[in-house]
């Protein structure tokens, strides 16, 4: 099975309706909250665009050079749902997601807009407005293979243990506050996976102004703060 079958569909299951990403961006003074369910048609969206519009198969490189967005989650598991190698920007790519103004070295680049309500970029190959009219389910063709590569040079099985041996650091079903870029396979794996394994939830903050900090704890219930 996938990264995201493995980590993310127990919890899906279990309470479809419990927020998987809280994201602030200071910046823009915004707050979005995603459900797991949510998140899970974004992610089932991606995959089949990825799969059905751009021809990923299982083991495929696709770029993911997004911040820690609420937008980036379902980017993340949809292409691990369709089996992809999610890589960084110095790995050759099938399909790369960037943000606006972005490049990327691939056969298609896609962008996504980190637009608060999702809304498109109007580039050549908008992400957003692409990923909309495909399915809220995805079915693999085939499992993924517990040997396949799923992050950077890491397979499948090694993601989900790295994932679950962080995981355990946050104890059962934390709620993460963090500032943490996703620009590295361990970043991901610390800021994103480790919630997933604990069976939490995520505030991601971009553009963080510290003065807020204490008061979000307070209102958010932090258990576990990262960055």
């Amino acid at each position: 099975m996938s990264v995201t079958e493995i980590l993310f569909t127990p919890l899906l299951k279990a309470d479809p309706g419990r927020p998987l990403i809280t994201h602030y961006d200071d910046a823009a003074d915004t707050r979005i909250e995603l459900s797991r369910a949510t998140v899970k048609n974004w992610a089932a969206k991606t995959a089949n665009w990825l799969r059905d519009e751009h021809d990923v198969e299982p083991g495929d490189a696709v770029a993911v050079l997004l911040p820690a967005h609420w937008a980036t989650v379902g980017v993340l598991l949809g292409a691990w749902w369709a089996g992809a190698r999610v890589v960084g920007a110095d790995v050759p790519a099938k399909v790369a997601i960037v943000p606006p103004g972005g490049t990327a070295d691939a056969d298609v680049v896609a962008v996504a807009s980190l637009h608060p309500l999702g809304l498109g970029s109007g580039a050549p190959v908008d992400y957003n407005d692409d990923v909309r009219v495909h399915g809220d389910d995805f079915l693999p063709w085939e499992p993924v293979p517990g040997d396949a590569p799923a992050l950077g040079e890491s397979t499948v099985d090694e993601v989900v243990a790295a994932a679950r041996a962080a995981g355990e650091k946050l104890g059962s079903e934390p709620r993460l506050l963090s500032t943490l870029e996703w620009d590295s396979a361990t970043a991901v794996l610390e800021g994103f996976l480790a919630v997933l394994a604990a069976g939490g939830s995520l505030v991601q903050v971009s553009s963080p102004d510290a003065g807020r900090t204490a008061a979000r704890r307070d209102s958010e219930k932090i258990t576990q703060q990262l960055g």
